[in-house]
């Protein structure tokens, strides 16, 4: 079997898909994108595809290794975007090509099934204890919300006060036993940071994300450590070798890589299994569409510590369309009692419809996200 062609499809609302066929007829999907770049990445994957053209797509972890480290420069979010999706189309064929979900060719299942959790706040939370009560009622057991606005080094206790009550109000909506995961996006410096984790921690919350940004955890290591709050993140983490130092901190209880900008199945699976060696939980970022949490499911299925999987039905970056509008069987994704079934189906498990992909690749997208700024004028962390 050869690599006869690769073709990338920019969709609504911000994603991107790539399909790449073979001279057998097999045809396997992957979704190469970072947030905000589309376009970029979809030409790191048309640079890549001239080593790709005419291999044999089952070698994935020779590939793998030469678009890494064949091009001298490696790694970063556009780079290890593009491979992903690559990585997640190849795995695709080769489960297609074998008549078996991509979970069987990595060792079997430990789980049918893994906790799922909903978005319940836009990037300035309000409302969010309606939105948690409605989705709990759908029979989600978690949801997430963003805790606070732009804050800078050193910010005023009214913004404190709005982030505890926000998470308040969600707490007494849901009760006690439904998780609660509070996401500052990395806008929070170390500063504020030390203040509301000690502000939230009466709340038993599921996790904080990103308190910080990744690169900042060796500085407030001490901090992370001490809270008695579960700490997250890793969704702008690239490779094993991001991870490395972040996990040796002894900061961080679960890592969050996207599979769609780590290196895809391959690579992402690597981090998993680095992570449980530090009794690290796994919980792979995905707020993107059908492909990336179908190669999520299909990494997890086979992950000891996979806990619980992010999706992005009914996000508020969905406007124009849904996660489960590319897909020729929808209930593919039925979740029930706050969990989703591991795909049992060839490849990822999923039949992407390949006509309405073309019909809204002619619309396309240019999203960005927001710029925020501080009071003073100068630019503030979104």
């Amino acid at each position: 079997m050869k690599i006869v062609s690769m073709t990338t499809y920019q969709v609504p609302p911000r994603w991107s898909f790539l399909k790449i066929e073979t001279d057998e007829g097999v045809t396997g999907w992957g979704e190469p994108v970072l947030e905000g770049r589309a376009a970029s990445v979809a030409a790191t994957v048309e640079e890549l595809s001239d080593y790709l053209i005419g291999k044999d797509p089952s070698q994935i972890e020779d590939l793998w290794t030469v678009l890494y480290r064949g091009g001298f420069y490696r790694g970063g979010g556009l780079h290890m975007s593009a491979l992903a999706g690559i990585d997640q189309a190849l795995w695709d064929i080769k489960g297609k090509a074998l008549g078996v979900p991509v979970h069987e060719l990595l060792g079997g299942r430990v789980r049918e099934a893994i906790k799922v959790y909903s978005w319940i706040g836009g990037d300035r939370p309000a409302e969010t204890a309606r939105a948690a009560r409605e989705v709990v009622d759908r029979g989600f057991s978690a949801v997430k919300m963003n805790g606070t606005e732009e804050l800078s080094y050193l910010d005023t206790w009214d913004k404190v006060d709005r982030c505890v009550a926000n998470v308040d109000a969600v707490r007494q909506a849901v009760g006690p036993n439904v998780g609660i995961g509070v996401d500052f996006h990395g806008r929070v410096h170390k500063p504020m940071a030390k203040v509301l984790l000690r502000e939230l921690e009466p709340y038993r919350l599921m996790f904080v994300e990103e308190p910080v940004l990744s690169e900042h955890v060796d500085g407030f290591a001490d901090v992370l450590r001490n809270s008695p709050i579960p700490i997250a993140l890793g969704e702008r983490l690239f490779s094993r070798w991001d991870f490395k130092t972040v996990l040796a901190s002894g900061a961080v209880d679960i890592i969050q890589p996207d599979p769609s900008h780590c290196g895809g199945i391959t690579e992402a699976r690597k981090i998993a299994h680095m992570a449980e060696a530090y009794d690290v939980g796994l919980a792979l970022h995905c707020p993107l569409g059908p492909i990336a949490l179908a190669a999520c499911l299909q990494i997890e299925a086979g992950c000891y510590n996979a806990t619980i999987q992010e999706q992005s039905l009914g996000i508020h970056y969905n406007t124009s369309n849904d996660l489960l509008d590319y897909l020729a069987d929808p209930s593919v994704f039925a979740y029930d009692g706050g969990q989703v079934v591991i795909p049992r189906g060839p490849g990822l498990g999923i039949e992407i419809n390949e006509e309405y992909v073309a019909e809204r690749a002619a619309e396309g997208h240019r999203w960005r996200n927001p710029v925020w700024r501080h009071a003073d004028g100068s630019f503030a962390e979104w």
